[in-house]
Order: structure tokens, then sequence, then C-alpha cells
């Protein structure tokens, strides 16, 4: 069997993958220059491939193990790893995003360059911050608008009072003068969303990461794999996860939540409470994400907000 080399594994961009794996009770190891997960049954075991250059990340849960070699062939494709618990919540060590990210020096250099051109002032800082919140409500109300699986729910963009929730929060916007009033008035923009989502799929919710029913354990479980989405995007363009615009500056990854947040409300969240009302599987649920991710190419316009973003005060200096 022929083996890939490293130029073969880059063939995909990053922005274009549709892969994210979640593994468990399982060994990923090298065979014949591809990169397979082992899985043990009682009278046989099974080999499964994974298309390394079609992935994006990899979470490996309990009982998982990996070896060297597979991790060469991982980090020579670009593909992120993290260890996580059970279900893909949460990555360890909880309060912070922990991945391996592959070892290569020669991405490009114009992007990091760009964001630390203004991150240092707070100011511009809070205007990349601003612009984030912007297009995250662009983003729900484009998917929210189309997307006729969320409509058989009741998930409409221009219903009373989810329309409501995003046009308050955009009005604020311009008038907010720092990081901690973004924060308050787009946590209340997310409250407002959990109860339209909850009351259309009849459901009793509170949002807590502790409380175990199936919409708590589902945000959780979406906004993770968001945030591997967040990680490679990061990771592709050569920006440290801790130059953040948003979140708590003190937090190794906190950048990787603000991209993350591109994307959340308007894909985790609905689906969701959907997930749940219909008593969805874990597995289920993931697969759901993820075809909504590619379907509504979220990798794409999280590569497209930060690359703009990086670029902003330059374009307006020029």
């Amino acid at each position: 069997m022929d083996t890939l080399k490293p130029k073969d594994l880059k063939a995909i961009l990053h922005s274009k993958r549709a892969n994210i794996f979640y593994l468990e009770h399982c060994r990923v190891m090298q065979k014949d220059g591809r990169v397979l997960y082992l899985t043990e049954a009682k009278y046989e075991n099974h080999y499964y491939n994974i298309p390394i250059a079609n992935t994006t990340c990899i979470l490996l849960g309990t009982g998982t193990s990996i070896t060297q070699a597979a991790m060469r062939m991982l980090a020579s494709a670009g593909v992120l790893v993290g260890f996580c618990g059970g279900g893909a919540t949460p990555l360890f060590s909880g309060a912070e995003i922990e991945w391996l990210n592959p070892q290569n020096e020669y991405r490009p250099t114009e992007y990091v360059q760009g964001w630390l051109s203004f991150w240092f002032d707070e100011q511009k800082r809070l205007v990349v911050a601003k612009e984030f919140q912007k297009q995250r409500i662009e983003f729900i109300k484009q998917i929210w608008s189309k997307d006729k699986q969320l409509h058989e729910f009741g998930f409409y963009a221009d219903e009373v009072d989810i329309s409501q929730a995003y046009t308050s929060f955009q009005n604020k916007i311009s008038k907010i003068n720092t990081v901690n009033e973004l924060l308050l008035a787009e946590a209340m923009m997310t409250k407002q969303l959990y109860k339209a989502a909850a009351t259309r799929c009849q459901l009793s919710f509170e949002r807590n990461h502790e409380a175990g029913d199936l919409a708590n354990n589902f945000l959780n479980h979406g906004n993770y794999l968001a945030y591997g989405l967040g990680a490679t995007t990061l990771w592709v363009l050569g920006i440290p996860h801790g130059f953040a615009v948003m979140h708590g500056k003190t937090r190794r990854g906190a950048l990787v939540f603000d991209v993350a947040d591109l994307i959340k409300d308007a894909i985790v969240l609905p689906w969701a409470f959907i997930c749940a009302k219909e008593e969805f599987t874990e597995q289920e649920f993931r697969q759901k994400i993820l075809q909504k991710f590619t379907q509504y190419q979220a990798l794409d316009f999280m590569f497209e907000q930060v690359k703009n973003a990086s670029q902003h005060f330059q374009v307006r200096t020029a």
C-alpha cells in the first residue's frame, strides 16, 4: 500500500475540511501509512480509518490511547488533538482549552502581526469584539431565516421574541464602552434565546453546566465541538489562543471562546434544545451538529471573520 506524503495531506484547506472525530475506548495508531483506530471486541478487533486530510481535530475521550507514530502523521496533516472527558466534554484541563497543536512554524505571519498591531490597545480590542458580536448576530439571522428544519420547530429569525433578543443587543453595541458591558449585553441576548428555544421545545430549562439534563449536556457538547473549530482556525492563521478580545485575557484559551461564539448561538443553541426534545443520543446529536457545521460552512465563516479582524486597522489606516 502506498504511503501518503505530507504535501498530500494538506490538499484540502482547513477551512473546507468536514470532519471532527470524537473517539472513546479505542487505540489510535499508524498502520500502512494511515491513521487508524482499533476497537477491541470479544472475539475480534476492528480497525477503522481516519481520513486525516479532511479532518480538523480529534477529541480523545474515555479509555483512549494514541501512539507516537499516529501523532506524527496527524501533525503532518495539521490535525489538532485534544483529550477530553466522556461525551466530548470537558476538554482537559476543564477550565481552559487544551490542544496538542502540530509543530509548524512556517504558517503565515501576516495574521498574527495584524492581530498584535491592535491587541495592546484596549479601545481597538473593543472595536474588534463589537464587530465579532455584529457578525454573530448576522450569522443567526442568516441561518434561522433559511433553515427549513429549524422552521419545523418554530425557529424563525423574524419571530417577535427571537428578533427582539438580537435586535436589542444589536442596538446596544454602538453605545457600549467596555468589554464587561459587552459581555453582559451578550449574555442577556443568549439568555433570551435560551428562553425562546425552551418555549418552542416545551422544556423547563435553566443554564447550568453541571445540571445533567439533555439540553444542558447537548449545549456543553456542541460548544466543545465549536471550540475545536475555533482552535483550528487560530492555529492555521498562527494567532496564539491567549490574545482574546472579549473573554478573560488571563485565560490561555480565551480567544478560542471568542471565535467559537461566532457560531454557537446560530447552530449549537437551537439544535441542543431540539435534540433534547426528540431525546437524541449523544452520538446522534454530535452527527447533527457536525452536519450543520458543514452545511453552513461554519469553519469558513470563522476564518473569514478572524482574517478580517486581523487586517481591520491595517486596511483603515492604509
